[in-house]
Formats: C-alpha cells, structure tokens, sequence
C-alpha cells in the first residue's frame, strides 16, 4: 500500500524546501521516498523530482492561451489535472506499491480551503489509487508573534483541515527564526497547543478595538471545534524533522522495516549482529516507523524545542559548533590510528579498532544548562 503526504500552505511557508529537507533525510535513512511536484507554476525545483506537474500543464502556457490571471490559472491548471488524473495514476503505479511520495502544492490556499478540485484529486489517490495520506499544512511560525495573525492562521488551518477531510499534521515551519520577531507573549506551548485563547482578548483588543467582539466570535468558533494543534519544524534540525516524521507517521499508520538486504548507515546499528533486518535493534528504522519511541509528551517536546530555539539559541548554537569541532577531530583520529594499525600488517590491524561493529554511537548528556547530543567513540 503506497504512503503519501499532502504538503500544502501559504506562499513563503517553506513547502519544497521542506521536501528537500525529507528527501535528503529519507534517503540517509534508507527509507523509500518520491516526490510530485503538482505546482505549475515552480520552474525552479529544489529536489529530486519523480513526477512533474510541467509535463503535463504550466502555467505560463495557461496564461499566455487563455488570458488568465496567475490566481486563475493555478485553478485552471488544478481542474485539468483532476480531469486527466489517468495521468497522474499511471506515473504513480510506476512508483510501486511501497511508494513513499510527497506532493508538493502551489501556494495559493484557496486551492486547500475552498475549491474542489483538489479535494477531488485527493479522493481519487485514497479511493482509485490505494493512498494512505496525511495533510502536512505549513504555517510560517512567525504568525504567532501578533496574536491577530495567530487566530488567522488557526482560521487557515481549521478551514484547510475541514475542506480536505484527512489525517492532518499542522506545522510551525522556521521555527529556528522566530526569535528574529521580538519576544512571544506566552510560552511556545500555549500557541502549538492551543490552549485558552480568551487570554489573547487584550491583545486583540488592543491593536483592533472596533473589531473586539469580531475577534472573540472567531476565538470562539475554533475552540468549539477544538481540532488545531500544531508540531514545529527547523528544517535544518534532524531531531526536529525526526520528532514531525515520526507525528506524520501515526497520523497514517506508517511502519517502515528495512530489508535484510539494505545498506546499513554507518554508526547506526551494530554489523556484527547476524539477525535480519526486522529484527535488528537498529535506531534508523526505529526512527522511521510508527512504532518509533517518542517522548513522554507533546508539551516536553515544545519545551526543549523553546529552549533550543528561543530561550538558549545562542548558548546552544555555539555548543553545537564545539561538538561538531570535537566529532571531527575524534573522527579524524580514528581515521589515523585505523590508518597506522592496517601499516602495522593484517594481524595487528584486525587487532585494533572497534572490531566488526563498527562506529559505536552513546549518548552523553553535557554541561548544565546546555542539552544532550551523541558522542563518536
């Protein structure tokens, strides 16, 4: 059963650039992925693309044939692909039936929101083409520092989740740059979790006062549904893209296993270990699955991620840089000592290292006040 992901959000949310970042991490993971570009109007394409929406339909030719506007002729090229969707289907079944694909959207949220062409499209993936989907909605996280565009966003994001009728992860996206904005009025958590949001009536007041009674009509409408949470992302970050693919994973049901046959990342698993690949305790496919450990709760997450992002970015930016210094010259080291043992003969190389291991990866916890990261040893 092919998995998919519908990565959709506002122009500027970082959505290709969030593929890139999964196709780059996927693929040091070994695990399978496929990405369908189903914007028109992207001529400069980041990633690795296995099926592009410009050899079907641009948007260019669009408007150039039919006097369109750039608005329009997004949603003209929405309802030809969802009228030649066979073209779709058949580039899709060459993938194979373990496909792993994200599907890139144009910008323009209307598509998400309110017009049918691609809710239809989504429903002929999940119906005539067997998908297991997700919606990754990406919000720019700096919304959340003017409490005006955080009710618009969870607005955005209630409409989207409503309209599409899926499985459906929203995102902070940028989440490393918004400590550029100024300081946030409450801790991270009460905007990733939603949570009594009559406190932001002064501040809504304050800046809109004409609309007050606007503005706590619309509070009340998104706490009465009650269904917009939101994860965050630095893109950059591999334990934050592994904590958003592990959520996007239980919304889906994905479970990822290895074969006995596929490459090993180097320092992941212990080699010596003869057991096939779905028995290995090896922490790759682990973070790949569903049934992946995750922490104890949403909330210690977004506490480590506020720390790390807001509270101690510099403290931690410049600890960062001090392993990463001391991971290469331990890497190094290795290297020469590995160098000097196979000079010595074969014996005494066989003799030396770690053994048929390899790389042995420990967790270490540094100084106060600074986080944990692994050690090379």
């Amino acid at each position: 059963m092919p998995f998919g992901e519908i990565v959709c959000g506002s122009p500027g949310s970082g959505k290709s650039t969030y593929c890139y970042g999964k196709h780059q991490l996927f693929t040091a993971l070994n695990r399978p992925i496929s990405i369908v570009n189903l914007d028109p109007a992207n001529d400069s394409i980041p990633y690795p693309c296995a099926i592009d929406i410009a050899s079907l339909i641009t948007l260019q030719d669009v408007m150039a044939e039919h006097g369109l506007g750039p608005n329009g002729g997004l949603l003209y090229c929405m309802e030809y692909l969802e009228a030649n969707f066979d073209w779709l289907e058949e580039r899709l079944r060459a993938l194979g039936r373990d496909a792993y694909v994200l599907f890139d959207l144009p910008g323009q949220v209307e598509l998400s929101t309110n017009h049918d062409a691609l809710k239809n499209i989504v429903e002929k993936l999940a119906k005539r083409s067997g998908f297991r989907l997700a919606v990754v909605h990406l919000c720019d996280a700096h919304y959340v520092t003017d409490a005006a565009k955080y009710i618009s966003v969870l607005l955005l994001s209630l409409r989207t989740m409503l309209h599409l009728e899926l499985p459906h992860v929203n995102v902070l996206s940028k989440i490393d740059l918004i400590a550029q904005y100024g300081d946030l009025d409450f801790n991270l958590d009460f905007y990733t979790e939603v949570q009594d949001l009559s406190y932001l009536e002064n501040a809504l007041s304050a800046s809109t006062p004409r609309f007050a009674a606007l503005n706590m009509a619309m509070v009340s409408l998104i706490e009465d549904y009650s269904l917009v949470g939101f994860e965050t992302l630095a893109v950059e970050d591999k334990s934050s893209m592994l904590h958003l693919t592990r959520a996007i994973d239980r919304a889906t049901g994905y479970i990822f296993v290895p074969p006995p046959s596929s490459a090993v990342p180097p320092g992941t698993v212990d080699t010596a270990d003869p057991s096939d690949a779905a028995a290995r305790p090896n922490s790759y496919a682990l973070f790949s699955s569903a049934a992946g450990p995750m922490r104890a709760g949403p909330a210690d997450d977004v506490r480590d991620v506020q720390e790390r992002w807001i509270d101690g970015k510099e403290a931690w930016d410049a600890w960062e840089r001090r392993e990463w210094r001391r991971e290469g010259e331990t890497v190094r080291d290795e290297a020469a000592r590995a160098g000097a043992g196979a000079g010595a003969g074969a014996g005494a190389g066989a003799g030396a290292g770690k053994g048929a291991g390899g790389i042995k990866i420990r967790e270490r916890r540094p100084p106060e006040g600074e986080g944990r990261d692994v050690e090379m040893v």
